[in-house]
């Protein structure tokens, strides 16, 4: 991409150009559906090491829901840290867009949330997971995430991007 000098236009300058549009917070729970059933959650230990691990979570309206183990890495770190970030990757089923979105965890364990969440929330038997079913799986959690932002990537950035931040 050089100009009429032939020189290279500077990295600022490309990313400027690039169409930026802002999306709402219902933009981001479509989008994230739209790139599939499955994500990668990332969370930082309390010595600062990162974690990434695939998931699928599940909407209850604008906040991201994921089934843990209450002994996992991830309830450990979210303990510790509880920024994270989950992250929808490229595909040719998306014409390869991605989504990123960051947020603020925290665990659940309580019987309440649990019968909430059981049915209705995720696309999936919760069960396959927590054979003794909602009233008997004492190891098993739910990890909130309330976004706090979000950037869409459209065709790796190049066909423009959506951002929405709280």
């Amino acid at each position: 991409m050089a100009d009429e000098s032939g020189q290279a236009p500077e990295l600022e300058q490309v990313v400027e150009e690039t169409i930026v549009e802002q999306m709402k917070p219902g933009d981001v729970v479509i989008e994230a559906k739209r790139l599939g059933i499955w994500t990668y959650v990332a969370t930082v230990s309390a010595t600062g090491r990162p974690y990434v691990t695939p998931v699928h979570p599940g909407w209850e309206g604008e906040t991201l829901w994921i089934m843990i183990e209450l002994a996992s890495v991830k309830a450990k770190n979210v303990a510790a840290n509880p920024q994270v970030s989950c992250h929808w990757p490229v595909s040719e089923d998306t014409d390869m867009d991605s989504l990123m979105l960051w947020g603020t965890g925290r665990i659940y364990d309580d019987i309440e949330t649990k019968r909430r969440l059981w049915d209705g929330v995720f696309d999936y038997d919760l069960g396959m997971w927590a054979p003794g079913g909602v009233e008997n799986c004492p190891d098993k959690g739910f990890l909130e995430v309330i976004p706090t932002k979000a950037l869409l990537l459209r065709f790796y950035g190049a066909k423009g991007r959506a951002e929405w931040q709280a």
